[in-house]
């Protein structure tokens, strides 16, 4: 048999977030792929105006005729994210489970694509056969509903993919983890097992959602006036406990923010929450006494459109907070974000509101593996070859650390756009690079990180704008003042500047004549140059400087 089964992850390996991996089986030249997620990360502010960055899919697009389809292990941001903007590029089927599929189709819904032909749904447990890839849906814990290990059976042997995973023996929404399955897939035999690797540093076990739930109880019982609790949306098991700690304290609950509706809404339509009291608006929940009610809301992370961030500012229109109020943020601070979110703490000590986070009290538990639930996955899997995913650097050469201790035969290091040949060969490893890098995405259009319209708002942002328009008589004399306009830069005496700028674009002007194309943008040139060189001596800023030359 000449046949190779390959790996190769396009994001997600070297950084936390926008997970793409893809599984290829076939001859040399001629394989055959499937797509396991296809997910974003969050801009910062270091990159003005843009929002979502996603993998470059290049690599595939360019086999798409060879995709068999995409597989999506759960419904986080992180693993179906990109979904919509880069469907149109690779035309596929799409497999998901039901609770995923609703949030999928709500996506390609404000895209205006209709996806319902494509969209094929996996009943949880459930198989999908794509050729020579047979696909087994294996029920496991996280910090979602519906989160799916993939048992992928090629005839060269079986891959596990866990995809984002915990060891929760409560997660209260959901099934148990399919423990008995795993065991018997490790029985089986595993060729290689693709693992996440976020919580890799922290020791123990990473903890349960009932915990949580016992400790949010107590904490909501002794607290006397209005309840805010921020999470992530998509934790319905958290949203769920808000639920039932409202009601065992005799409160209403509200949900607050898009998100929570469309998760509360998604979650529902899948037949769970049923038993949960119901909802009430935040217009209708003004009404109620402060301690009567409990409003769950977006924006954990200090996201300055979250509705917890228009709260504590007191521009949300619906949800009031005041001195004696209480505000429980039951997530986890996500590096980088920590600036954000202690202004946001600030802000509302200030204001005479008690804050309680996991710094103070027990209220979160994390989605992913930490050490001993790495250990129990891998004792049920025992596989010959590991390849650490869904973490920085860091996250994955520790992992391989900890793959070594557990005596793996091969763990294998990876990096965005690496392929490791799984079989055939003496043992995996790293043989090939794919191109990978990340797309923008830029108001609708994704562009390359080189784009000029990056650089250009960069530029702006840093140095400022400035405009020169200039009017040209039909013989090519330049006639009167200049016409200047600037933004963002830093000037001391307005007047001063504007003339200091007039006498160096009229020295410049006095020695050129405009008759023709290359003239004029000789003129161009030597204006730019000299603009910009005036203000760096008088503000230290060189601003973006655009200049129009009018004939009249």
């Amino acid at each position: 048999m000449n046949k190779e089964l390959l790996f190769c992850p396009l994001g997600g390996s070297g950084e936390i977030g926008m997970n793409m991996n893809l599984f290829g089986y076939g001859e040399k030249g001629d394989h055959k792929w499937i797509m396991v997620d296809i997910g974003v990360t969050f801009a910062d502010d270091t990159i003005p105006g843009v929002d979502l960055i996603y993998p470059d899919p290049g690599f595939i697009v360019e086999k798409k005729d060879n995709l068999l389809g995409i597989v999506i292990t759960h419904a986080h941001e992180d693993h179906i994210g990109a979904i919509a903007h880069l469907w149109p590029k690779l035309g596929c089927k799409i497999y998901a489970t039901p609770f995923t599929a609703v949030l999928i189709r709500e996506k390609f819904k404000e895209k205006q694509i209709d996806i319902h032909q494509d969209l094929k749904i996996v009943e949880l447990n459930g198989k999908v056969s794509l050729e020579d890839f047979e696909i087994e849906y294996i029920t496991l814990t996280h910090s979602i509903l519906e989160p799916n290990g993939l048992r992928i059976k090629t005839p060269a042997g079986v891959i596990l993919h866990t995809g984002d995973w915990k060891v929760d023996p409560n997660p209260l929404i959901g099934d148990n983890i399919n423990q008995k399955r795993l065991k018997e897939i490790g029985n089986e035999g595993v060729l290689a097992m693709i693992c996440d690797s976020t919580n890799v540093f922290s020791a123990g076990k990473s903890g349960s959602e009932l915990d949580v739930r016992k400790n949010l109880l107590n904490i909501m019982a002794r607290l006397k006036k209005r309840i805010v609790i921020t999470s992530f949306a998509s934790n319905v098991a958290r949203m769920e406990t808000a639920f039932y700690c409202a009601e065992k304290t005799g409160r209403q609950i509200s949900l607050v923010g898009r998100s929570m509706h469309r998760i509360y809404k998604a979650a529902r339509q899948c037949g769970y929450m049923k038993n949960s009291i119901d909802p009430i608006d935040p217009r209708e929940a003004k009404n109620f006494p402060r301690e009567k009610i409990v409003y769950l809301c977006t924006g954990s992370q200090g996201e300055p459109m979250g509705a917890m961030m228009r709260i504590s500012s007191y521009i949300h229109p619906d949800v009031f907070i005041e001195k004696g109020d209480a505000v429980i943020f039951s997530s986890k601070i996500i590096p980088g974000n920590e600036k954000k979110l202690y202004k946001l703490h600030n802000q509302l000590v200030k204001d005479g509101i008690e804050v309680i986070s996991e710094e103070t009290e027990f209220v979160h538990v994390s989605g992913h593996p930490n050490r001993d639930d790495l250990k129990e996955m891998y004792n049920w899997v025992k596989p010959n070859c590991v390849i650490p995913v869904h973490g920085e650097h860091r996250h994955m050469i520790e992992h391989i650390n900890f793959a070594k201790e557990m005596q793996v035969p091969h763990p294998v290091q990876v990096e965005n756009g690496d392929i490791v040949k799984l079989f055939p060969g003496e043992k995996p490893e790293v043989f090939d690079k794919a191109p990978s890098g990340r797309l923008y995405l830029d108001g609708k259009i994704s562009v390359d990180p080189e784009a000029q319209s990056i650089k250009d708002r960069k530029n702006l942002s840093s140095n400022g704008y400035l405009e020169v328009t200039i009017m040209i008589t039909p013989k090519g004399n330049i006639h009167n003042d200049p016409i200047l306009s600037f933004r963002g830069i830093p000037v001391d005496d307005r007047e001063e500047f504007i003339y200091g700028l007039v006498e160096e674009i009229e020295i410049i002007s006095r020695t050129f004549k405009v008759g023709n194309k290359q003239q004029e943008h000789n003129l161009i040139d030597a204006l730019k140059i000299a603009c910009r060189k005036f203000s760096k001596e008088k503000t230290g800023k060189k601003p973006f400087t655009n200049i129009n030359l009018v004939k009249i």
